[in-house]
């Protein structure tokens, strides 16, 4: 997987195509961005605009619908079905095309009829593009853009419950399952909470170009719970208290109770066992028998339970905004999503479903959206912020509590 950072530039090339409309599907063809890694962007005097036009405009962009599937849209554009299993195959190591949701768009560039390379392109910080490598095969590069992150600060009371209040807030229910999941070893909040509590977070929004790319991240919260207060600080990406305590558990190494073999490793270069073509392989395997337990390896929240036909049944859980982990070739999932999980919590079952060669289960691990090595990169262990960094996160904590005392009526 490769990943780097490109500023959206557009070249001020203008073709004639027409606007396709079919039934529910509709197609816009469009400008597009090059990466600034491109050399000499400037159209030269020399330059073909009609090759300039092949490298940056799509040839079809498909806006997704409610009801869609990729079946579909890939016979209303012509583009063969095993095509779209070659680009399923690539997909495995990444899982993006389940994320696609109403809204998102497609862009497709064809080349006599076939595909040459299809661009997810969720929001303008990030996108995923499939690139033909061979007769028969693609590779992918994720695309993330950094942008503009703007803190605000969210503030209410409770009147009711406080997901109830939160939302009123103006938190969105995963804001306030997150929330929730940082807090939940301090209080429990439905027993504990009074009205007239209060509850105040400071939410940072991303925007690329001024536009606003629909991701945020809490960086700072405090519950003000009668004469407790609780708080939670986002620090080098894991949350800490009032005092610098890691608000997270250790994680678990496996996600089993007892170690079974390891049956194939973390390898970016492994060749695949059924098509013999170099592919990543970004986790790790256990030899385990059909309807082992599977366990979370620790504390986070669900976000995707679903099936796709290259790595079967699986689920992803994030741990806050630093750490993910995926499990795949399940047979049974016992979560569902949006559910907040524990450490060692049994959250599915072994098996052998998509494309695998046995029964077993693969495990990834994610750091700051990179696959790492589960058995070998450091995992959250729990720790306090270092002496080195006493200093940095003071500061850090003194700016937040400040930012919500003074807009959140603390």
């Amino acid at each position: 997987m490769k990943r780097y950072l490109r500023k959206p530039l557009m070249l001020g090339v203008f073709l004639p195509a027409a606007v396709l409309t079919l039934g529910a599907f509709s197609y816009q063809p469009l400008k597009y961005s090059l990466p600034l890694e491109l050399p000499q962007l400037t159209v030269s005097a020399e330059a073909s605009l009609q090759e300039l036009a092949d490298i940056s405009i799509p040839d079809y962009v498909y806006t997704i619908q409610s009801g869609d599937t990729l079946s579909t849209i890939f016979q209303t554009l012509s583009v063969s079905q095993k095509e779209m299993y070659q680009v399923l195959e690539s997909d495995v190591s990444i899982l993006a095309l389940d994320t696609l949701k109403p809204g998102d768009k497609l862009g497709f560039w064809l080349k006599q009829g076939r595909l040459q390379k299809l661009e997810l392109r969720f929001s303008p910080a990030h996108q995923v593009v499939f690139s033909k490598v061979a007769d028969e095969a693609f590779e992918y590069d994720e695309v993330h853009v950094d942008g503009e992150w703007r803190e605000q600060v969210v503030a209410g009371e409770i009147n009711g419950s406080f997901y109830t209040s939160a939302k009123a807030a103006g938190l969105s229910a995963a804001e306030v399952q997150r929330v929730s999941a940082l807090l939940q070893d301090k209080i429990n909040f439905r027993r504990d909470l009074r009205a007239g509590d209060r509850f105040q977070v400071v939410r940072a929004e991303q925007f690329v170009d001024g536009q606003p790319t629909g991701n945020t991240r809490l960086e700072g919260l405090r519950v003000l719970n009668r004469a407790r207060e609780l708080t939670a600080f986002m620090f080098d990406g894991n949350y800490y208290d009032l005092n610098g305590e890691s608000l997270a558990r250790a994680f678990m190494r496996v996600p089993t109770k007892r170690q079974f073999r390891l049956s194939s490793h973390f390898n970016p270069y492994r060749k695949h066992p059924v098509t013999g073509r170099v592919r990543p392989h970004n986790g790790t395997d256990f030899a385990t028998p059909i309807g082992t337990p599977i366990l979370a390896t620790g504390d986070g929240v669900v976000t995707r339970v679903t099936k796709h036909p290259y790595a079967g049944l699986y689920i992803v859980i994030e741990h806050g905004e630093k750490y993910k982990t995926r499990f795949l070739h399940l047979s049974k999932a016992l979560v569902s999503k949006g559910q907040t999980v524990s450490r060692g919590q049994k959250i599915a079952l072994s098996g052998n479903s998509g494309r695998s060669t046995g029964a077993h289960l693969h495990y990834e691990l994610h750091i700051n959206g990179r696959p790492v090595n589960a058995m070998k990169a450091p995992i959250p262990v729990a720790d306090a912020v270092g002496d080195e960094d006493r200093v940095a996160f003071n500061a850090l904590k003194e700016r937040l509590l400040t930012q919500m005392s003074t807009t959140g009526n603390g």
